[in-house]
């Protein structure tokens, strides 16, 4: 049986520029086994002039992508991929501590958020890269007190931005409404990343880099 793995001919390593569990086991879903190279960036100091929130998470994704180039003393593609939650023009990030976890999901409840995940795929050596990036809109139901207490006792929202996971049990019953991928608020929008990698492969085949 042909998996979509094989349909993107990848003859060099495939390196992912994040150390986040759910981006590794959405690749390993499409049959994919990344190299894990996780990058030494400091995401606040990046981009901090860009108001386009597409725009921020891709210059944040490529920082990453690079700096994991530079790392790494072999030919290879890596994947950088930076995820944000915005609210009122205001973006969540991973929430510091339990306080602020329950202040996030609390400003999130009963209204609609939008995520944006950027991606950038970038070949070693010669450095040429390809971007994508998606936008979902999601709508919370209003929250109970106490499910945002049990929920952030989990300590699951304490790596996420925005302080939740819609693929978590809790995260998964507090959603009311996705409008866009549902992957990219998990952190990787695998219909953007899956084309985008069919297209970079194809166009350093045709230019002899692969």
């Amino acid at each position: 049986m042909v998996k979509i793995a094989d349909l993107l001919r990848l003859k060099i390593p495939f390196v992912l520029a994040s150390s986040s569990p759910r981006r590794k086991k959405l690749l390993e879903m499409l049959g994919l086994s990344p190299e894990i190279v996780i990058p030494d960036v400091d995401e606040d100091n990046i981009a901090t002039d860009v108001y386009d929130y597409s725009l921020k998470v891709t210059e944040i994704a490529k920082a990453k992508a690079i700096t994991v180039a530079n790392k790494i003393n072999y030919d290879a593609i890596i994947l950088g991929a930076d995820t944000i939650v915005v609210l009122d023009g205001n973006i969540l990030t991973k929430p510091i501590d339990e306080y602020e976890a329950k202040i996030m999901l609390k400003k999130l409840s009963n209204r609609t958020h939008i995520v944006f995940t950027g991606i950038v795929l970038l070949h070693k050596p010669s450095f040429k890269f390809k971007t994508c990036f998606r936008r979902t809109e999601v709508s919370f139901r209003k929250l109970e007190e106490d499910e945002i207490e049990a929920y952030v006792n989990s300590g699951s929202p304490l790596d996420k931005a925005g302080a939740y996971g819609i693929q978590d049990d809790f995260g998964a019953v507090f959603v009311k409404s996705v409008n866009g991928c549902y992957y990219n608020i998990v952190g990787l929008p695998l219909e953007c990343f899956y084309t985008s990698l069919r297209k970079f492969i194809n166009e350093l085949e045709s230019e002899g880099l692969l």
